[in-house]
């Protein structure tokens, strides 16, 4: 639940971070004057807001791919520190690498006094506004008084949450019955029956009423709504009743349609551009930078074995969409035909085949195959947007239809280069374990979780471990 001004809130909340990144300039300039171990004088001021500017713009824009700003009440301080500090970090890191590449004259101390003071700004002005809100609201102010109409379980569970988090500022102000329902005494106030709103509307200061009603009765609540919104009073429907599954509930309209959606993918469309941004920037400057191995590794495997340089074969992307994955060849050319003799051989549980010894390796392709180097082709598919850097290794048909229903859900984001299972063990790993870690990438997915897997990957490359 949201408050009514929610929207000047964080329109105000934004305004003010923009004021501070600008403030930190000043206040920055003047501590590098006075300091000590500065090297030489400070920059004229002038040239350096256009600068600021720029900072502005990214702060805008990483603020968006962290979430810094939304729901205040019902967040955690620590919860939004910590998306304050996410975004901080990229925009330090961007702006770093931008005046490093332009080879500026600006003093490395002035933009690590602009960053710190900018930050100090930013934690306590959360902090004021914290402290402040919790004060009105044990004032009596800026306080949302609610009713809850049922009284089972999931009227209970929505008190006993609200209860439990009283920054939120919201106050208890009783339970209405269903008209059919047992008359007894729930943990709060009685305030009357369903058949009584208009009555507790016009006695009652309510600026909310939460309908946790049994799945059986969401349909007759429509006249009840109906009143509270004539009257003004907000209206919230408990979808708990609708135990539907694990995915995320959102409500949108389509024309004049009301669409309840559930969802258990990543569907954040700033952060999700952003890792598309990433997958196009890496994949193309790879496939520049990576030019001689290509050559080099294309010439070694002609050399040892007749057949193409490149594998090319069908795998599973995103929800099911087939495609072509390109690999350098490490198989003798006869190695799909060779398959079905080795079945009996394959060391790993599940639909995947794999062999420690498999004698339709070539020489070149084991030592590429031990490297990774065989996945190098895979950025042009990370290019066309067929997979993405980070994300669940892209099965092949056959494999997928071996699926269990819940192992199938590896399927809903787009396939990747690396994944957690590539950075655990590989080989070493079961199958269905490798399942799990996939599906746990899928449910706790974030910008930063990518990051930190492409970290992993290199010592995980350059130590070979589990790779066959």
């Amino acid at each position: 639940m949201l408050k009514q001004h929610a929207r000047f809130v964080d329109l105000c909340v934004r305004l003010a971070d923009l004021i501070l990144f600008t403030l930190a300039l000043p206040a920055a300039h003047f501590a590098y004057a006075h300091a000590p171990m500065a090297r030489w004088g400070p920059p004229p001021i002038e040239i350096l807001w256009v600068r600021v500017v720029a900072v502005l713009l990214l702060w805008i824009t990483a603020s968006a791919i962290s979430q810094v700003y939304g729901t205040y009440r019902t967040r955690g301080i620590i919860e939004e520190l910590g998306r304050i500090a996410r975004a901080l970090a990229l925009v330090a890191v961007v702006t770093l690498a931008v005046l490093f590449s332009a080879d500026t004259r600006l003093p490395r101390l002035l933009i690590g006094l602009y960053f710190a003071i900018a930050s100090g700004l930013l934690v306590s002005s959360r902090l004021v506004v914290r402290m402040t809100a919790r004060a009105l609201r044990r004032s009596g102010y800026n306080m949302r008084r609610y009713a809850i109409v049922g009284t089972g379980s999931a009227a209970e569970e929505v008190a006993i949450t609200f209860a439990k988090h009283p920054q939120w500022g919201f106050e208890l102000a009783g339970f209405i019955l269903l008209d059919e329902a047992p008359v007894r005494s729930p943990s709060g106030r009685v305030l009357g029956s369903l058949s009584d709103l208009a009555r507790i509307l016009d006695e009652q200061v309510l600026d909310e009423i939460v309908f946790a009603v049994p799945r059986e009765r969401l349909n007759t609540i429509e006249p009840a709504v109906k009143m509270c919104e004539d009257q003004g009073v907000t209206v919230v429907v408990s979808l708990e009743p609708l135990h539907l599954g694990m995915g995320r509930m959102s409500l949108f309209e389509l024309s004049d349609l009301s669409m309840l959606v559930f969802i258990r993918t990543p569907s954040d469309i700033l952060p999700l551009a952003a890792k598309r941004l990433f997958d196009i920037v890496v994949s193309l400057a790879a496939m520049i930078v990576l030019t001689p191995v290509f050559l080099i590794v294309a010439a070694a495997i002609r050399l040892e074995s007749r057949g193409p340089v490149f594998f090319k074969q069908t795998r599973v992307g995103l929800n099911g969409r087939p495609f072509t994955m390109v690999k350098f060849r490490s198989m003798f050319r006869d190695a799909e035909q060779r398959l079905q003799a080795l079945r009996a051989l394959n060391e790993v549980s599940g639909p995947v085949f794999k062999m420690k010894n498999d004698p339709r390796v070539t020489r070149v392709g084991r030592f590429i195959r031990k490297t990774s180097i065989d996945e190098l082709p895979q950025f042009w598919n990370v290019f066309r947007g067929q997979m993405s850097i980070v994300g669940p290794r892209p099965p092949i048909p056959s494999e997928v239809q071996q699926y269990q229903r819940w192992q199938r859900r590896r399927l809903s984001v787009r396939p990747g280069l690396t994944c957690t299972w590539q950075v655990s063990g590989r080989s070493g790993i079961s199958f269905d374990r490798w399942m799990e870690l996939d599906l746990e990438y899928i449910d706790n997915w974030s910008l930063w979780q990518d990051m930190q897997i492409c970290l992993k990957t290199i010592p995980a490359v350059i130590t070979a471990r589990g790779a066959q």
